[in-house]
């Protein structure tokens, strides 16, 4: 039986600052998004990020893929869907969707993965508090 998908939804207003002259969302700002929907992601799974540097661990980005569909725009208000992707054994894999507020217009959808490093900088295996977090969420749902 495949795994049922850890996702969570987060509410942005865009802001004067995230626009470029045009008033249409700079690029680079879909990537910090991505950044708000996995650590959102996280607190609701109730392990907040800092727990797990607080544990000496890291989850450096090691690769990125976004696809911009439709532009966002100042004020728009959008969903950052944050899913965690737990056919991904290598380390962490995060699948997003950003939407319009009503989910009828998708931005752009992308992913993240993700290392496991300890504080000497060396990739370590996922450990066994994530994978007890995640096997745990599933069995709940």
């Amino acid at each position: 039986m495949k795994p049922k998908p850890l996702t969570h939804a987060t509410s942005y207003r865009v802001i004067y600052g995230d626009t470029d002259t045009m008033g249409v969302v700079y690029h680079a700002n879909y990537l910090r998004w991505f950044e708000i929907g996995r650590t959102e992601l996280f607190r609701h799974l109730g392990l907040p990020y800092q727990k797990i540097e607080d544990r000496g661990l890291m989850l450096p980005v090691s690769e990125v893929k976004c696809k911009y569909i439709t532009p966002a725009r100042y004020d728009d208000i959008i969903i950052i869907n944050a899913t965690l992707n737990t056919e991904f054994r290598a380390g962490m894999q995060f699948d997003y969707a950003i939407t319009n507020e009503d989910g009828s217009v998708t931005h752009t959808v992308g992913y993240t993965r993700h290392a496991f490093i300890n504080k000497q900088g060396k990739v370590v295996r996922p450990p066994a508090f994530i994978r007890e977090l995640v096997q745990a969420v599933n069995s709940d749902q």
